[in-house]
């Protein structure tokens, strides 16, 4: 996840610290994300920037079963689900999300997919 990410990114400095799970589950990454912005944004403006971004659902109820899981959301469907959005106590800019995606759809193949859809509909 380091190198991943500093690579998507193509950046050397970011700084990612991961912690992995097991759980049993068939299909499923569950991540919880933790953010460090350049400048303070707010968790409802996250929650209102995903709401709208293309493949992201945003399931983030205060009650319970109010955000989603690799079992009862993502599983067999190409979204990416966020929840638990809040601001972060211990950093005066931070941000917490917890973001699943069913692993075998949104991954590789599904991403190199969008990908070149992209690079068609605007490049070529």
């Amino acid at each position: 996840m380091v190198w991943e990410t500093r690579k998507i990114f193509g950046d050397d400095s970011i700084m990612v610290n991961p912690t992995t799970v097991r759980v049993p589950v068939f299909y499923g990454h569950s991540e919880a994300v933790h953010i460090e912005t350049k400048e303070k944004i707010s968790a409802e403006r996250v929650r209102k920037l995903l709401n709208g971004a293309p493949g992201v659902t945003v399931l983030d109820v205060r009650e319970p079963g109010g955000y989603p899981t690799a079992v009862t959301e993502s599983s067999g469907r190409d979204g990416v689900f966020v929840g638990r959005i809040r601001d972060d106590i211990s950093h005066p800019r931070g941000l917490n999300l917890w973001v699943v995606s069913d692993n075998v759809r949104k991954g590789a193949a599904l991403n190199t997919i969008q990908i070149a859809e992209k690079l068609v509909q605007e490049y070529l």
